[in-house]
């Protein structure tokens, strides 16, 4: 028997078959909740059987699709993300890890909609907590950041639920892909000086990191702003439009300043929360660094002063869908 852990997002689902402590098959899809929601169960299955998943299989959930504005409110996309795998996966043993760190069942987790919701930052804390006992975890996804200190083994973030996690500087909303670029600066290099950005969503930090190969087009799954394709050319037609140009009005140079300008503003971003947590636990030197996005957060490690250490060097396959599988061995250890 395996247990399969899911990390439902907004526009990423992603699954992790663990077997006998050591995750087995892993995978991850861009999928759009927000538009097609009516499909979660039938792609639910299709993950499974990517994962090579059984009916016999218990399931660990973690979710961060009830903030999708599909949903009005949270309960109800926490009810619609449950019912949606409760179709694919009728009779399943099925658990919900909760913001304390706990597992409920979906029937508890309807009850208190909030104790389930955006659980996915904490299954992965409690993972590297085992292995690193003390250090920050700085997981960079597509659309967030997590900061998370662990101290003496045990998860001490002071926000649980996201508003409050935005208060404390233990999540940041930027990301490696989905980030909108006027999300991250006002102005960038024009000739000899500075244009304001468009608010227009023309481009996003996927684009920068693509342009200036931090980031491998095939690692963006999720459309691009134009619907083109994520490759560095299109890249730069994307970002030419942030100052209302085109591929015609700045050459490769003009594209690598601007690209330079955005990622360089990111970095000191994420660098300045990490700085605002870590000056609460003076004695975390070590950050743990996950996510799609690692390289780009291990470089805002260094900028804040820290030591990154890459997740990948203990758990190769996994580092872009760590929660779904941290949830997965949680639940297997809980067992037994």
């Amino acid at each position: 028997m395996s247990v399969i852990g899911w990390d439902i997002g907004g526009v990423h689902v992603k699954a992790a078959r663990v077997t006998e402590g050591r995750v087995a098959r892993s995978t991850l899809r861009a999928f759009s909740i927000e538009r097609d929601l009516d499909s979660l169960a039938r792609v639910l299955c299709d993950i499974a059987d990517d994962v090579a998943g059984a009916s016999g299989d218990r399931h660990a959930i973690t979710m961060t699709a009830e903030l999708s504005q599909r949903f009005r409110t949270k309960g109800e996309g926490v009810d619609a993300v449950l019912a949606a795998h409760e179709a694919a996966f009728p009779g399943a043993d099925v658990a919900v890890l909760d913001t304390a760190g706990n597992f409920i069942t979906p029937a508890e987790a309807r009850y208190a909609p909030l104790d389930a919701s955006a659980s996915n930052w904490l299954a992965t804390a409690l993972v590297v907590g085992r292995r690193h006992p003390d250090c920050l975890l700085v997981d960079m996804g597509s659309t967030t950041t997590d900061i998370i200190p662990i101290v003496a083994h045990e998860v001490i973030a002071l926000g649980r639920t996201d508003p409050d996690r935005l208060a404390s500087g233990e999540l940041v909303y930027t990301g490696a892909i989905r980030t909108p670029i006027e999300a991250v600066v006002t102005s960038v290099p024009w000739k000899d000086g500075l244009a304001a950005v468009s608010a227009e969503l023309f481009a996003t930090t996927g684009d920068v990191h693509v342009w200036l190969g931090t980031l491998d087009p095939l690692a963006i799954e999720v459309p691009t702003p134009d619907g083109r394709p994520a490759s560095r050319p299109y890249a730069g037609e994307r970002l030419a439009r942030v100052v209302c140009a085109d591929r015609t009005m700045i050459d490769d140079p003009g594209l690598t300043r601007i690209a330079t300008h955005v990622a360089a503003a990111q970095r000191r971003q994420v660098a300045g929360a990490i700085a605002k947590v870590a000056a609460r636990h003076p004695s975390l030197r070590t950050a743990v660094v996950t996510g799609l996005g690692d390289a780009i957060a291990a470089a805002a490690v260094r900028e804040a002063g820290l030591e990154p250490r890459l997740l990948r060097d203990d758990w190769q396959d996994v580092t872009a869908l760590a929660p779904a599988a941290a949830v997965a061995l949680l639940l297997e250890a809980q067992h037994g």
